[in-house]
């Protein structure tokens, strides 16, 4: 990349403290997980975490999560100073978000003996779905579920795990965790098609000002432009997900 870095009064908007705190949601696990040599946070909203951080000229701080919703938290309250998340109208408040630069796939998994066989036959009254708390996907079928029940639990392996258990007839999640639970062993699949498409974007404090909003902005948008998203993406393996059109 050859862009010059930030004018200083834009680093300290973002970096007041010297150094840009990056919030991380290790809870998706398609864009952030623990290096399994180093224990450090890696993946595709790691690398953009970096590279912006380049962009401003200043040190970068991984500020790791387990779930989204605490991820959202942090910026929202000030103890991150960008984010990387679903955009999902429930998460505006105190929040800016760029347009999204990766597009991840909702979807359902129930055992393998359930008559459910498509995505419309799941919300009915008498079904439990299990979601993790203030996922993008919780928040949507919050929305949209009008029969079942919503049952959140912390954290999508918690999620998961309550359907093998005959706790609840569906979970709901991203399709990529959704098939590896199929393919780890059997009883459960996987219903064919999505519910949602999870946008995956960055975050920024409300209070950091319409500068900084911007260049977050032209930031997402260059790096889905120029490749970048996409080599990360191949880089880390990732599967399923694509690079979001510009915005």
């Amino acid at each position: 990349m050859t862009q010059q870095p930030a004018s200083p009064d834009l680093a300290l908007a973002f970096a007041p403290s010297g150094a840009l705190r990056a919030s991380i949601n290790l809870g998706n696990p398609i864009l952030a997980h623990r290096d399994p040599a180093s224990g450090e946070p890696a993946g595709v909203s790691v690398d953009l975490a970096r590279e912006f951080g380049r962009r401003l000229g200043v040190p970068v701080e991984l500020v790791a999560f387990e779930r989204a919703a605490l991820s959202v938290d942090a910026v929202r309250a000030d103890r991150a100073d960008i984010g990387f998340f679903a955009v999902d109208p429930a998460r505006g408040e105190g929040l800016r978000f760029t347009a999204p630069y990766v597009l991840i796939e909702g979807a359902y998994l129930v055992p393998q003996a359930s008559p459910v066989s498509e995505n419309g036959q799941v919300d009915r009254e008498g079904t439990r779905i299990s979601v993790g708390a203030g996922s993008a996907y919780d928040l949507f079928l919050t929305r949209e579920i009008r029969e079942a029940e919503i049952v959140r639990l912390e954290g999508a392996p918690r999620a998961l795990a309550a359907l093998r258990a005959g706790e609840v007839e569906v979970a709901a999640g991203i399709r990529q965790l959704l098939e590896a639970e199929a393919a780890r062993a059997e009883g459960v699949r996987v219903l064919p098609g999505r519910f949602m498409v999870i946008r995956q974007a960055m975050g920024v404090p409300a209070g950091r000002g319409a500068a900084a909003q911007e260049m977050l902005a032209s930031f997402v948008e260059e790096m889905k432009a120029v490749g970048f998203v996409a080599d990360a993406l191949r880089r880390h393996g990732v599967e399923g997900a694509i690079v979001a059109p510009a915005g």
